[in-house]
């Protein structure tokens, strides 16, 4: 006697053999997808009604299968949803209760649609919810980063090239060049929203909806910008995915610039600043440490969501046309990306707003070597050209390390040696707020040009 057909599982029909245990603990996703419950009911209440508008549905069927939908979400928030042990996905584990719930009316709600379209769209309602707390979290560190900077902008400390001292500016140009990094993240993660803004909804497995369902009233429903006007790429596209972890990664790569400054700062060797105890850990054997973990947590977790990146595009990059199983592989990096994004940028709002800034170890590490190039411009302004007057602060420089001095330990005597434009007044060179408050060109980092950079962030941020 043949065995009877795997009706259970949605595809069963056509099997009638056993699947192994292991194949079906391979194939499975629920342990993972389960947290698109909401946006799975979401999408099949906004299909009920579609169904109803084409006559698939009475307006009684309808309202049941809605409540019976809803019923279900209930179950999920109070956390009383019982997965069945047939339950291959989030939208098996729906379909199920929704029929134990309503009994056979729940088997008309995959009229004309596949688990192919009903992914994609439970995928993209998913994303564009996160997003909305990304964006947020994004937000909050901008934040924190320019209410610091408008109030501790009269801390000075050098500026560094490869490490090494350049020029003086203000603690706040720093903070506020990270901010405008970030600044681009949340310009561009706003412009992935309407990419992501597409409905696949009522592109069956691969070749439309038979019913004539009204997929624009579906988008409407569901808040889409736009809908998939090719059925074959509604099912098929994870281009979006691809975008939000291409973002992700370039935005943890800003982190992680970030947190290697800040962890440079902290040390002993330059002291700069302090994190909070709230953000630092200790050593197991060595009592006096106090750790940056945070700052390394972040910056290691930037090479986490690049491989989540990397490792989806492989798998896609050799996919034939529409859906396949190898499309199950995009939520685990996706569902990470996200999770560790949002607490890394929670993470780092706290830590900018909890450490220690500490303005006379800063201005300690501020030598004279780093006016050297005002030096140069000194003479600018008395009408010698730049390459000239590079070689001669070059050479006052090297006099200076000679002497074992300091730039301003050099007598005019000296400088009028090294060139006849030096007068008196070189000496009022020598000083690092004047230095800093004559880069005035927009960009800078003088009292009037962080006021314009902190206008312009906070108009980001409204």
């Amino acid at each position: 006697m043949a065995d009877k057909p795997t009706k259970q599982k949605l595809w069963g029909g056509r099997f009638t053999g056993k699947t192994d245990p292991l194949m079906h603990a391979f194939n499975q996703s629920l342990r993972y997808d389960q947290r698109m419950h909401a946006a799975d009911i979401r999408g099949s209440i906004a299909y009920a009604k579609a169904l109803a508008r084409v006559g698939i549905l009475t307006r009684d069927e309808e309202t049941k299968m809605i409540e019976g939908l809803q019923a279900v979400e209930k179950e999920w928030d109070s956390g009383q949803f019982t997965p069945a042990p047939d339950d291959e996905d989030i939208h098996t584990a729906n379909e199920r209760r929704l029929s134990e719930l309503i009994g056979p009316l729940g088997g008309k709600l995959h009229t004309g649609r596949s688990r192919n379209d009903q992914v994609a769209t439970d995928m993209r309602l998913w994303l564009l919810d996160e997003v909305e707390d990304v964006q947020a979290s994004l937000k909050g560190l901008v934040r924190v980063m320019v209410e610091r900077a408008d109030k501790e902008r009269d801390i000075l400390l050098p500026g560094y090239t490869h490490l090494q001292r350049g020029q003086p500016i203000r603690w706040s140009h720093f903070l506020l060049s990270h901010a405008f990094s970030f600044k681009n993240d949340l310009d561009r993660l706003q412009q992935l929203i309407p990419r992501i803004s597409v409905l696949p909804l009522g592109s069956g497995a691969l070749a439309g909806n038979p019913f004539a369902v009204d997929r624009e009233f579906i988008a409407k429903e569901l808040g889409f910008l736009s809908l998939a006007e090719n059925s074959m790429w509604g099912v098929g596209d994870r281009d979006f995915i691809v975008e939000f972890l291409m973002w992700s990664s370039l935005t943890m790569t800003h982190m992680s610039r970030l947190a290697e400054d800040l962890i440079i700062y902290s040390t002993a060797e330059f002291g700069f600043v302090s994190l909070s105890d709230a953000y630092s850990t200790g050593s197991s054997m060595m009592p006096q440490k106090k750790n940056p973990d945070s700052l390394e947590l972040l910056r290691g977790k930037s090479g986490r969501i690049f491989g989540n990146m990397a490792g989806f595009m492989m798998t896609l990059k050799g996919l034939p046309s529409t859906y396949n199983k190898d499309l199950q592989e995009d939520k685990e990096p996706l569902f990470d990306a996200v999770d560790n994004v949002s607490a890394s940028l929670k993470i780092a709002e706290g830590v900018v707003a909890t450490m220690s800034v500490h303005g006379d170890k800063m201005r300690e590490a501020l030598t004279m070597d780093v006016l050297a190039t005002d030096l140069a411009d000194y003479l600018v302004r008395k009408g010698v050209p730049f390459r000239e007057t590079h070689h001669v602060s070059g050479r006052a420089v090297a006099l200076a390390e000679a002497r074992k001095c300091q730039l301003n330990g050099l007598s005019v005597e000296d400088y009028n040696g090294l060139h006849e434009k030096f007068e008196d007044d070189v000496l009022q060179v020598f000083d690092f707020e004047a230095s800093v408050e004559r880069r005035t060109a927009i960009g800078g980092p003088s009292r009037k040009t962080l006021d314009r950079q902190i206008s312009v962030l906070r108009a980001a941020l409204d």
